[in-house]
């Protein structure tokens, strides 16, 4: 009997990863055994295998299929070998330039003149570059895509190239029918993350008269279309209390989920809307309050409370943000940042960075740890300073970081965010601790909010005594 690989399947290895499987449309890759790999080698409609449990295996997960012999399978679908690191995954910025003036965004329309955006020509290099080390999904982001003049032939190259788009970050009020037939067309279908801020607030964050209506106009058109949005809604004492009226809104047009995120005290923020971040212990105790009235509402959308909570209300439980780890998954070669081990950022100068949250602050430190244009991404992601702080271990941080060295915590939070870590250390420290973090283990947050949600599920508990 002859066999090939099915045609949304791929294999691959890497460096340190020697048996991987793509599937078409999932964004990172799955391991399988030594025995399932070797199997799937021979699938190439040229052996002429006998049906063994491996085979009757593969088959029930739909990686493999019977065939005539020499149907072989695709280019896509054959072994690729990578003499680099594995990154499954790319946050692309686009373009820095966007249509919104927004009152806390560094990449406001405003700011045009410093906001630099990524040539067709250029982003097609990064396309072919990330193709050479097995990149395999890409979020698009900005600034707002959508203003890029060839954002669709963009999107064509990715899946001209055999990768996808597994999210789509935008303001929506670019959004229409014709962009959505062409991804539904092509086969993209990816996770429209759409900002959102709140009933009543949204036109004066955005600065623009019909914001809300033409956001909520994109919102319903996406999920007409049958694809997936992830509302991103900022929060701060301006907005705070229409928080729980905004979830209904988004729930009764049945958004996937809604992503709270505290509205930082950046310089543009403090400027437009002064004193109007909510620190961060009065955050954690809005959210909490908010958390418990959303879950005693039986309402079904996720909410991501950032750096806090994640609701899951299907099951009535919540996974605490700030616990990342459990004392027996510990371990010091586990990375600083799981995210950014995962996914190369690139900036709409082409600077790589870890997370594109700390791609402001290195602009304007003037630090760069590699550009694409300059030195191959296969370089870079086989040695340099880039590929160092990415995949920095917790050994790395407690080695430089005292605090964390010596908390009886580290092992549940594993230090917190490095780029907030890095924005709030008073200088240029990759390893300094979360703040936020230590806010909310040293001043007992983890047992009032298991308090007051003690009639719901807890899925990750504290285990470090």
């Amino acid at each position: 009997m002859y066999y090939r690989l099915r045609d949304d399947i791929a294999i691959r290895k890497w460096r340190y990863v020697d048996r991987a499987v793509y599937r078409r449309g999932v964004d990172c890759a799955f391991g399988v055994s030594k025995e399932e790999f070797a199997t799937l080698l021979l699938c190439d409609a040229e052996h002429d295998l006998e049906k063994t449990p491996v085979i009757e295996n593969l088959l029930e997960h739909r990686l493999i299929e019977e065939c005539e012999k020499g149907s072989h399978p695709s280019e896509w679908s054959s072994l690729h070998k990578y003499d680099n690191l594995y990154f499954p995954r790319m946050n692309l910025m686009i373009t820095g330039k966007c249509n919104l003036n927004c009152l806390h965004c560094f990449n406001a329309k405003d700011n045009a003149p410093l906001n630099s955006e990524l040539s067709f020509e250029q982003i097609l290099s990064i396309l072919d570059q990330a193709k050479e080390i097995g990149v395999h999904a890409f979020t698009l982001t900005g600034g707002e895509p959508l203003v890029h003049p060839r954002f669709l032939d963009i999107v064509k190259a990715i899946y001209e190239r055999d990768m996808m788009i597994f999210e789509l970050n935008t303001n929506g009020l670019l959004l229409n029918q014709k962009m959505l037939d062409l991804f539904k067309e092509i086969g993209c279908n990816p996770l429209i993350k759409i900002s959102y801020d709140g009933v009543g607030y949204h036109n004066w964050i955005r600065q623009h008269p019909k914001a809300e209506e033409l956001t909520i106009k994109a919102i319903k058109l996406c999920i007409a279309n049958g694809f997936h949005v992830k509302a991103q809604v900022q929060v701060n004492r301006k907005n705070v209390d229409v928080m729980m009226k905004t979830a209904r809104m988004l729930n009764d047009m049945h958004v996937s989920e809604m992503r709270i995120i505290r509205t930082t005290e950046a310089p543009r923020w403090e400027k437009n809307a002064p004193q109007s971040s909510l620190p961060i212990e009065e955050y954690y105790e809005r959210m909490l309050s908010f958390a418990k009235e959303y879950l005693d509402s039986n309402m079904k959308m996720v909410v991501d409370i950032w750096q806090f909570l994640r609701i899951h209300p299907q099951h009535k439980g919540y996974n605490l943000v700030p616990i990342s780890c459990s004392e027996k998954e510990f371990n010091l070669r586990i990375p600083m940042c799981k995210g950014n081990r995962g996914m190369i950022a690139i900036s709409s100068g082409g600077e790589v960075v870890p997370c594109l949250q700390m791609s402001g602050y290195f602009l304007e430190k003037g630090i760069s740890l590699g550009n694409c244009f300059k030195t191959p991404l296969q370089e870079l992601v086989k040695q340099s300073d880039y590929v160092n702080l990415a995949t920095a271990p917790l050994l790395k941080q407690i080695l430089e970081n005292e605090k964390c060295a010596n908390c009886r915590y580290y092992k549940a939070c594993t230090g917190g965010c490095p780029a907030l870590g890095l924005l709030y250390s008073k200088d240029v420290n990759f390893y300094h601790e979360d703040i936020t973090k230590c806010a909310f283990f040293e001043n007992g947050w983890y047992e009032k909010v298991t308090e007051v949600l003690k009639n719901y599920r807890i899925e990750n508990p504290l285990d470090i005594q």
